[in-house]
Protein backbone atom coordinates (compact mmCIF):
# COMPACT_ATOMS: atom_id res chain seq x y z
CA UNK A 1 0.00 0.00 0.00
CA UNK A 2 1.28 3.55 -0.74
CA UNK A 3 0.34 5.77 2.46
CA UNK A 4 0.57 9.28 2.30
CA UNK A 5 1.26 11.50 4.99
CA UNK A 6 0.83 14.98 6.03
CA UNK A 7 4.18 15.67 7.78
CA UNK A 8 4.21 19.61 7.79
CA UNK A 9 4.64 19.81 11.41
CA UNK A 10 7.91 17.43 11.77
CA UNK A 11 10.54 20.64 12.31
CA UNK A 12 13.45 19.67 14.45
CA UNK A 13 13.47 21.93 17.47
CA UNK A 14 10.56 23.60 17.04
CA UNK A 15 8.04 20.71 17.88
CA UNK A 16 5.01 20.94 19.96
CA UNK A 17 2.27 18.26 21.10
CA UNK A 18 1.10 17.70 17.83
CA UNK A 19 4.86 17.87 16.44
CA UNK A 20 5.76 14.99 19.18
CA UNK A 21 2.59 13.19 18.14
CA UNK A 22 3.17 12.77 14.83
CA UNK A 23 6.82 12.22 15.59
CA UNK A 24 6.53 9.54 17.81
CA UNK A 25 3.66 7.76 15.86
CA UNK A 26 4.71 7.39 12.33
CA UNK A 27 8.26 6.29 13.72
CA UNK A 28 6.62 3.21 15.36
CA UNK A 29 4.41 2.67 12.55
CA UNK A 30 6.66 2.92 9.32
CA UNK A 31 9.50 0.73 11.10
CA UNK A 32 6.22 -1.90 12.45
CA UNK A 33 5.48 -1.88 8.73
CA UNK A 34 8.14 -1.91 5.91
CA UNK A 35 5.76 -3.84 3.40
CA UNK A 36 4.33 -0.42 2.63
CA UNK A 37 5.55 2.47 1.48
CA UNK A 38 5.24 5.92 3.03
CA UNK A 39 5.15 8.62 1.36
CA UNK A 40 6.00 12.23 3.83
CA UNK A 41 4.36 15.61 2.36
CA UNK A 42 6.81 17.97 3.88
CA UNK A 43 6.24 21.92 3.50
CA UNK A 44 9.98 22.58 3.36
CA UNK A 45 13.26 20.21 3.40
CA UNK A 46 12.86 17.84 6.02
CA UNK A 47 15.65 16.76 8.81
CA UNK A 48 17.31 13.66 7.96
CA UNK A 49 16.12 12.59 12.03
CA UNK A 50 12.64 12.60 10.07
CA UNK A 51 12.84 9.66 7.92
CA UNK A 52 12.86 7.04 9.91
CA UNK A 53 13.35 3.72 7.61
CA UNK A 54 13.96 2.46 3.91
CA UNK A 55 9.98 2.54 3.22
CA UNK A 56 9.87 6.43 3.53
CA UNK A 57 9.70 9.17 0.92
CA UNK A 58 10.23 12.84 1.38
CA UNK A 59 8.09 15.00 -1.29
CA UNK A 60 8.41 18.67 -0.28
CA UNK A 61 5.44 20.34 -1.45
CA UNK A 62 4.65 24.36 -1.88
CA UNK A 63 4.40 26.89 -0.23
CA UNK A 64 5.47 26.75 3.56
CA UNK A 65 2.42 26.41 5.07
CA UNK A 66 2.10 28.79 8.42
CA UNK A 67 -1.06 31.07 7.39
CA UNK A 68 -4.73 30.38 6.61
CA UNK A 69 -4.11 31.28 2.95
CA UNK A 70 -1.05 28.86 2.06
CA UNK A 71 -2.99 26.13 4.14
CA UNK A 72 -5.68 26.16 2.12
CA UNK A 73 -2.99 26.53 -1.14
CA UNK A 74 -0.97 23.63 0.36
CA UNK A 75 -3.70 21.31 1.03
CA UNK A 76 -5.85 21.71 -2.03
CA UNK A 77 -3.80 22.45 -4.45
CA UNK A 78 0.33 20.79 -3.44
CA UNK A 79 -1.26 17.82 -1.34
CA UNK A 80 -3.97 17.18 -3.93
CA UNK A 81 -2.09 16.80 -6.45
CA UNK A 82 0.94 14.69 -4.63
CA UNK A 83 -2.17 12.35 -3.40
CA UNK A 84 -3.04 11.56 -7.49
CA UNK A 85 1.03 12.06 -8.58
CA UNK A 86 2.11 9.50 -6.32
CA UNK A 87 -0.93 7.15 -6.18
CA UNK A 88 -1.64 6.75 -2.73
CA UNK A 89 -3.79 4.60 -2.03
CA UNK A 90 -4.57 6.15 2.26
CA UNK A 91 -3.77 9.41 3.64
CA UNK A 92 -3.33 10.03 7.23
CA UNK A 93 -3.06 13.88 8.20
CA UNK A 94 -1.98 14.23 11.96
CA UNK A 95 -3.63 17.42 12.59
CA UNK A 96 -7.14 18.86 11.60
CA UNK A 97 -6.52 19.42 8.16
CA UNK A 98 -7.09 17.53 5.01
CA UNK A 99 -7.96 18.23 0.96
CA UNK A 100 -11.17 18.47 0.25
CA UNK A 101 -10.89 18.24 -3.40
CA UNK A 102 -9.62 14.69 -2.92
CA UNK A 103 -11.15 11.00 -3.01
CA UNK A 104 -8.36 9.21 -1.11
CA UNK A 105 -9.27 7.46 1.69
CA UNK A 106 -8.41 9.76 4.96
CA UNK A 107 -7.97 9.42 8.11
CA UNK A 108 -7.79 12.64 10.09
CA UNK A 109 -6.31 13.41 13.84
CA UNK A 110 -8.37 15.68 15.46
CA UNK A 111 -6.69 16.62 19.06
CA UNK A 112 -9.20 19.09 20.41
CA UNK A 113 -11.08 21.86 18.66
CA UNK A 114 -11.23 24.52 21.16
CA UNK A 115 -11.73 26.88 19.06
CA UNK A 116 -14.89 25.97 18.75
CA UNK A 117 -15.55 27.06 21.87
CA UNK A 118 -13.83 30.25 22.50
CA UNK A 119 -12.75 33.87 19.88
CA UNK A 120 -9.90 34.38 22.00
CA UNK A 121 -7.03 32.05 21.75
CA UNK A 122 -5.93 32.56 18.03
CA UNK A 123 -5.36 35.17 15.62
CA UNK A 124 -8.91 36.70 14.40
CA UNK A 125 -7.74 35.24 10.68
CA UNK A 126 -7.11 31.61 11.81
CA UNK A 127 -9.84 31.38 13.99
CA UNK A 128 -12.08 32.32 11.45
CA UNK A 129 -10.18 29.46 8.39
CA UNK A 130 -10.18 26.67 11.61
CA UNK A 131 -14.13 27.43 12.33
CA UNK A 132 -14.96 27.28 8.59
CA UNK A 133 -12.93 24.27 7.61
CA UNK A 134 -12.73 21.88 10.74
CA UNK A 135 -16.63 20.69 10.31
CA UNK A 136 -16.24 19.96 6.55
CA UNK A 137 -12.99 18.70 7.28
CA UNK A 138 -14.55 16.22 9.58
CA UNK A 139 -17.56 15.60 7.56
CA UNK A 140 -15.41 14.91 4.55
CA UNK A 141 -13.05 12.26 6.68
CA UNK A 142 -13.28 9.31 6.17
CA UNK A 143 -12.37 8.28 9.59
CA UNK A 144 -11.24 10.31 12.77
CA UNK A 145 -8.79 9.56 15.13
CA UNK A 146 -8.86 11.71 18.68
CA UNK A 147 -6.80 11.61 21.95
CA UNK A 148 -9.40 11.27 24.49
CA UNK A 149 -12.92 10.43 25.31
CA UNK A 150 -13.76 14.20 25.81
CA UNK A 151 -12.44 14.76 22.75
CA UNK A 152 -14.29 12.64 20.92
CA UNK A 153 -17.77 13.57 22.34
CA UNK A 154 -16.82 16.72 22.04
CA UNK A 155 -16.31 16.50 17.96
CA UNK A 156 -19.92 13.94 18.06
CA UNK A 157 -21.90 16.87 19.94
CA UNK A 158 -20.19 19.93 18.18
CA UNK A 159 -19.82 18.75 14.48
CA UNK A 160 -22.76 15.94 14.41
CA UNK A 161 -20.62 12.90 13.62
CA UNK A 162 -21.15 9.48 14.46
CA UNK A 163 -19.43 8.16 17.00
CA UNK A 164 -18.56 4.93 15.41
CA UNK A 165 -16.60 7.16 12.79
CA UNK A 166 -14.18 8.08 15.70
CA UNK A 167 -11.01 6.12 17.08
CA UNK A 168 -10.16 7.31 20.56
CA UNK A 169 -6.37 7.14 20.16
CA UNK A 170 -4.91 8.67 23.41
CA UNK A 171 -1.32 10.50 23.54
CA UNK A 172 1.44 9.10 25.34
CA UNK A 173 4.53 10.28 27.13
CA UNK A 174 8.48 10.57 25.83
CA UNK A 175 10.13 7.66 27.23
CA UNK A 176 13.33 9.94 28.56
CA UNK A 177 10.56 11.09 31.62
CA UNK A 178 12.22 9.37 34.74
CA UNK A 179 13.19 10.56 38.46
CA UNK A 180 16.37 12.28 39.20
CA UNK A 181 18.47 11.35 41.77
CA UNK A 182 18.96 14.25 44.50
CA UNK A 183 22.45 15.45 43.16
CA UNK A 184 21.40 16.12 40.08
CA UNK A 185 18.25 17.66 41.27
CA UNK A 186 19.81 20.11 43.10
CA UNK A 187 22.23 20.59 40.50
CA UNK A 188 19.18 21.33 37.70
CA UNK A 189 17.72 23.72 40.17
CA UNK A 190 21.06 25.36 40.90
CA UNK A 191 21.61 25.82 37.28
CA UNK A 192 18.15 27.16 36.30
CA UNK A 193 16.28 28.29 39.73
CA UNK A 194 19.44 30.18 41.99
CA UNK A 195 19.37 26.79 43.52
CA UNK A 196 15.95 27.05 44.89
CA UNK A 197 12.82 24.44 44.77
CA UNK A 198 10.64 25.13 41.95
CA UNK A 199 7.23 24.63 40.42
CA UNK A 200 6.85 24.07 36.85
CA UNK A 201 4.76 25.42 34.12
CA UNK A 202 5.17 23.85 30.83
CA UNK A 203 2.98 24.68 27.57
CA UNK A 204 2.87 27.20 24.79
CA UNK A 205 2.23 30.46 26.36
CA UNK A 206 -1.22 31.11 24.59
CA UNK A 207 -4.20 31.92 26.60
CA UNK A 208 -6.04 28.59 27.12
CA UNK A 209 -2.62 27.35 28.63
CA UNK A 210 -3.84 29.94 31.89
CA UNK A 211 -0.71 30.89 32.80
CA UNK A 212 -1.96 34.29 33.73
CA UNK A 213 -3.99 32.86 36.35
CA UNK A 214 -0.82 30.52 37.45
CA UNK A 215 1.28 33.88 37.89
CA UNK A 216 -1.89 35.43 39.77
CA UNK A 217 -1.98 32.09 42.37
CA UNK A 218 1.96 31.93 42.55
CA UNK A 219 1.74 35.64 43.51
CA UNK A 220 -0.85 34.77 46.42
CA UNK A 221 0.98 31.66 47.95
CA UNK A 222 4.58 33.56 47.94
CA UNK A 223 3.05 35.79 49.87
CA UNK A 224 1.12 33.50 52.42
CA UNK A 225 4.54 31.66 53.17
CA UNK A 226 7.98 32.25 54.16
CA UNK A 227 9.76 30.41 51.36
CA UNK A 228 12.37 30.44 48.71
CA UNK A 229 9.96 28.86 46.14
CA UNK A 230 10.69 29.77 42.03
CA UNK A 231 8.23 29.39 39.51
CA UNK A 232 9.71 27.92 36.29
CA UNK A 233 8.17 28.56 32.60
CA UNK A 234 8.84 26.59 30.12
CA UNK A 235 7.61 27.73 26.90
CA UNK A 236 7.33 29.91 23.61
CA UNK A 237 5.64 32.96 24.02
CA UNK A 238 3.04 33.54 21.58
CA UNK A 239 1.18 35.23 23.44
CA UNK A 240 2.08 38.01 25.78
CA UNK A 241 -0.76 40.79 26.37
CA UNK A 242 -3.81 41.78 27.69
CA UNK A 243 -4.59 39.89 31.16
CA UNK A 244 -1.65 37.74 31.06
CA UNK A 245 1.12 41.16 30.78
CA UNK A 246 -1.01 42.45 33.46
CA UNK A 247 -0.75 39.39 35.61
CA UNK A 248 2.85 39.81 35.74
CA UNK A 249 3.26 43.68 35.71
CA UNK A 250 1.11 43.24 39.02
CA UNK A 251 3.43 40.40 40.80
CA UNK A 252 5.10 41.37 44.01
CA UNK A 253 7.59 38.39 43.16
CA UNK A 254 8.19 39.10 39.86
CA UNK A 255 11.96 38.01 40.15
CA UNK A 256 10.56 34.41 41.61
CA UNK A 257 9.73 33.50 38.25
CA UNK A 258 12.12 32.24 35.97
CA UNK A 259 11.57 31.74 32.43
CA UNK A 260 13.43 29.44 30.04
CA UNK A 261 11.85 29.46 27.03
CA UNK A 262 11.19 26.78 24.60
CA UNK A 263 13.22 23.41 25.96
CA UNK A 264 14.73 20.37 24.00
CA UNK A 265 13.40 17.63 24.88
CA UNK A 266 16.69 16.73 27.08
CA UNK A 267 16.08 19.95 28.96
CA UNK A 268 13.06 19.26 29.77
CA UNK A 269 13.18 15.97 31.21
CA UNK A 270 15.54 17.11 33.53
CA UNK A 271 13.44 20.70 34.33
CA UNK A 272 10.39 18.68 34.98
CA UNK A 273 12.07 15.73 37.30
CA UNK A 274 14.02 18.41 39.10
CA UNK A 275 10.25 20.76 40.03
CA UNK A 276 8.64 20.10 42.77
CA UNK A 277 5.24 19.86 40.87
CA UNK A 278 3.76 20.54 37.65
CA UNK A 279 1.32 23.25 37.47
CA UNK A 280 -0.96 22.61 34.71
CA UNK A 281 -4.66 24.68 34.97
CA UNK A 282 -5.33 24.79 31.22
CA UNK A 283 -8.58 25.92 30.36
CA UNK A 284 -9.19 23.51 27.53
CA UNK A 285 -6.82 20.41 26.53
CA UNK A 286 -7.74 17.76 23.95
CA UNK A 287 -5.38 15.31 26.48
CA UNK A 288 -2.66 17.27 28.51
CA UNK A 289 0.76 15.27 27.84
CA UNK A 290 2.48 17.18 30.39
CA UNK A 291 0.48 15.59 33.14
CA UNK A 292 1.88 12.02 31.79
CA UNK A 293 5.43 13.55 31.24
CA UNK A 294 4.67 14.37 34.96
CA UNK A 295 4.01 11.09 36.20
CA UNK A 296 6.86 9.64 34.46
CA UNK A 297 8.99 11.92 36.27
CA UNK A 298 7.59 11.68 39.74
CA UNK A 299 6.26 14.79 40.94
CA UNK A 300 2.74 15.87 41.97
CA UNK A 301 0.59 17.30 39.28
CA UNK A 302 -1.50 20.06 39.91
CA UNK A 303 -4.37 20.63 37.07
CA UNK A 304 -7.56 21.18 35.67
CA UNK A 305 -11.00 19.81 36.78
CA UNK A 306 -12.09 20.14 32.99
CA UNK A 307 -12.18 19.18 29.74
CA UNK A 308 -9.89 16.14 29.22
CA UNK A 309 -7.93 16.60 31.90
CA UNK A 310 -9.46 14.72 34.71
CA UNK A 311 -9.84 11.43 32.92
CA UNK A 312 -5.75 11.78 32.09
CA UNK A 313 -5.08 12.10 35.26
CA UNK A 314 -7.59 9.76 37.29
CA UNK A 315 -7.02 10.28 40.95
CA UNK A 316 -3.26 11.07 40.33
CA UNK A 317 -3.47 14.87 40.70
CA UNK A 318 -4.62 17.30 42.57
CA UNK A 319 -7.51 18.69 40.21
CA UNK A 320 -8.60 22.67 40.95
CA UNK A 321 -11.53 24.75 38.92
CA UNK A 322 -8.52 26.71 36.44
CA UNK A 323 -10.23 30.57 36.51
CA UNK A 324 -9.89 30.29 41.02
CA UNK A 325 -6.96 31.77 41.63
CA UNK A 326 -7.34 30.98 45.40
CA UNK A 327 -7.85 27.38 44.90
CA UNK A 328 -5.13 27.08 42.73
CA UNK A 329 -2.61 29.28 45.48
CA UNK A 330 -4.24 26.61 47.95
CA UNK A 331 -3.35 23.51 45.60
CA UNK A 332 0.25 25.32 46.09
CA UNK A 333 0.61 25.28 49.45
CA UNK A 334 -1.01 21.45 50.02
CA UNK A 335 1.50 20.46 47.20
CA UNK A 336 4.82 22.20 48.59
CA UNK A 337 4.01 21.29 52.22
CA UNK A 338 2.15 18.08 52.66
CA UNK A 339 4.82 15.43 52.47
CA UNK A 340 2.23 12.33 52.28
CA UNK A 341 0.35 13.39 49.73
CA UNK A 342 3.01 14.08 47.58
CA UNK A 343 4.42 10.37 48.24
CA UNK A 344 0.36 9.33 47.37
CA UNK A 345 0.11 11.49 44.58
CA UNK A 346 3.88 10.09 43.40
CA UNK A 347 2.35 6.29 43.39
CA UNK A 348 -0.37 6.81 42.29
CA UNK A 349 1.23 8.45 39.23
CA UNK A 350 2.66 5.37 38.39
CA UNK A 351 -0.04 3.48 38.18
CA UNK A 352 -2.07 5.90 35.83
CA UNK A 353 0.60 6.54 34.11
CA UNK A 354 0.59 2.47 32.51
CA UNK A 355 -2.44 3.66 30.48
CA UNK A 356 -0.50 5.77 28.24
CA UNK A 357 2.29 4.22 26.24
CA UNK A 358 3.56 5.97 22.23
CA UNK A 359 3.71 2.44 21.65
CA UNK A 360 0.25 2.16 22.56
CA UNK A 361 -1.02 4.95 20.67
CA UNK A 362 0.82 3.96 17.24
CA UNK A 363 -1.18 0.40 17.08
CA UNK A 364 -4.30 2.09 17.90
CA UNK A 365 -3.67 4.67 15.25
CA UNK A 366 -2.56 1.83 12.58
CA UNK A 367 -5.83 0.04 13.50
CA UNK A 368 -7.74 3.22 12.79
CA UNK A 369 -5.74 3.81 9.40
CA UNK A 370 -6.79 0.04 8.19
CA UNK A 371 -10.21 0.64 9.44
CA UNK A 372 -10.10 3.66 7.27
CA UNK A 373 -8.88 1.70 4.30
CA UNK A 374 -11.57 -1.13 4.72
CA UNK A 375 -14.21 1.25 5.08
CA UNK A 376 -13.34 2.65 1.60
CA UNK A 377 -12.59 -0.65 -0.11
Amino acid sequence: MRIGVNTRLLLAGKMDGIGWFTAETLRRIVQGHPEHDFYFFFDRKPDPVFLYAANVHPVVLCPQARHPVLWFLFFEVSVRWALRHYKIDLFLSPECYLSLGSTVPTLMVIHDINYEHTNDNLKPSHQRYMKYFSPRFAHHSTRIATVSEFSKQDIVDTYKISPDKIDVVYDGAHEGYHPLDSNLRQQIRNQYAQGCPYFIFVGTIIKRKNLATVLTAFDLFKAKNHTDMKLVVVGHKVWWQDELKDAFDRMRYQDSVIFIGRATAELLVNLLGAAEALVYPSLFEGFGIPIIEAFHAEIPVITSNCTSMPEVAGDAAILVEPTDVTMLADALQTVSSNCALRAELVEKGRSQRERFSWDKTSAKLWDSMMKTWESSR
